[in-house]
């Protein structure tokens, strides 16, 4: 016990067992996998192609989650949509044989600064997500890039695909896949249902009010989020915006406070800790975000707007300093 708070092992290194897996079927044709917490990544038909949204951290891992898919559909994957850069949505994604790997523009420049790094980085946090970390055959590169609105037309009846930028969140380039017609969305990791948010490359004041401004007016019946169950209804949808922008809040709350009192970084962790803990202790991942969360806005407090590189050697620096 230190400072009132429990050592806990590194991130999410001691995190082994498996964890079950469930496919949801949101509308005709509109497919959802969920894993206990682990990435969610999901699947939409058009009239003849598919789309699919987040590709896993290898290609063994994308290929279950294929196995899965190919139940219900074998319609070839036309497009990959990639909601950010981060290692264990994009690094499966040669699994797919996707005509287009989709992302934002900003999503693209990440990968060139980062992308090796935070492989690196990710790969020591969550070992266990990277099934056959051999099959990886490098870095994905999205091959279409948008900046603020890409449309997919899926044929038929079956409506739109909207890609959206809706500002700077959990990273710089975060995309949401949005099917007006069935009031479906895949809002990536900028909305977590009942699981803690990881916010280390994060801009948090934008975050928490106009880009969670943007996602709430879109109206979404279900939402799929980064993680944990899917949102099947209108008030579950509205708790899982609303759980995330009080997380992002009591974050900057307590952090904030300490920050202006000329108080320590680690002193800011202990006061995020004590706040945040009693709501969202027991949801996946909470112990193993915080302290780079905790990290990364207090470099927002000092005026660092550019997320610090994260790599497996500032992360155990980082996590030994403040855990």
């Amino acid at each position: 016990m230190v400072g009132g708070v429990a050592a806990k092992p590194f991130a999410s290194s001691a995190d082994l067992a498996p964890k079950d897996e469930e496919l949801v079927q949101l509308a005709d044709g509109v497919y959802a996998l969920t894993a206990e917490g682990d990435p969610n990544v999901g699947a939409i038909e058009g009239e003849d192609f598919l789309v699919c949204v987040e590709a896993r951290a290898t290609p063994v891992a994308a290929r279950r989650w294929l196995d899965r898919l190919r139940e219900h559909t074998d319609k070839p994957v036309r497009y990959l949509v990639l909601s950010h850069y981060h290692a264990v949505r994009t690094l499966g994604a040669s699994a797919f044989d996707a005509r287009e790997i989709v992302a934002h523009e900003n999503t693209r420049a990440l990968i060139a600064e980062r992308g090796k790094q935070d492989w690196d980085s990710e790969y020591a946090r969550m070992p266990r997500l990277f099934e056959d970390p051999a099959s990886i055959p490098g870095l994905t590169w999205p091959t279409l890039t948008f900046s603020d609105r890409l449309t997919i037309p899926l044929g038929g009846d079956r409506g739109d695909l909207e890609l959206r930028y809706s500002g700077r969140g959990h990273t710089a380039g975060d995309i949401v896949a949005w099917l007006p017609q069935q009031r479906i969305l895949f809002a990536g990791d900028l909305v977590e249902s009942r699981a803690a948010l990881y916010t280390g490359d994060a801009f948090h004041d934008e975050w928490a009010t106009t880009t969670l401004d943007a996602i709430a007016a879109l109206g979404a019946e279900q939402l799929v989020g980064g993680r944990g169950a899917v949102a099947r209804d209108r008030g579950q949808v509205d708790a899982a915006i609303a759980q995330s922008r009080h997380f992002l809040d009591e974050l900057r709350r307590t952090v904030g406070t300490v920050h202006r009192s000329g108080g320590t970084v680690k002193e800011a962790f202990r006061a995020a800790h004590e706040a945040l803990e009693p709501r969202y202790g027991r949801w996946p991942i909470f112990e193993h975000c915080l302290p780079f969360d905790v990290q990364r806005y207090w470099d927002e407090c000092d005026g660092v707007d550019w997320p610090r590189i994260w790599t497996a050697e500032r992360d155990q620096e980082v996590w030994a300093a403040l855990r």
